[in-house]
């Protein structure tokens, strides 16, 4: 997922966003623990998404402060 795409989603998707691979990363932490998991770098992935997500989420918050 790229940093561009990220920004220009509001924040309710976003946050719909940022649940959705929380769960992703449970399941994939699941299938890991029980060597199920092909790729084990999808783990890696999914957590620098959440990251970027967070981080995009934490930039709109400092705007939305800025502004005000």
């Amino acid at each position: 997922m790229k940093i561009n795409d990220i920004r220009e989603k509001t924040t309710e998707e976003l946050n719909a966003e940022l649940r959705e691979k929380k769960d992703a990363l449970l399941h994939l932490r699941f299938q890991h623990a029980i060597n199920q998991l092909d790729n084990p770098q999808k783990i890696v992935e999914t957590k620098k998404d959440i990251a970027r997500i967070m981080t995009a989420i934490r930039e709109k918050e400092l705007a939305e402060s800025k502004q005000n």
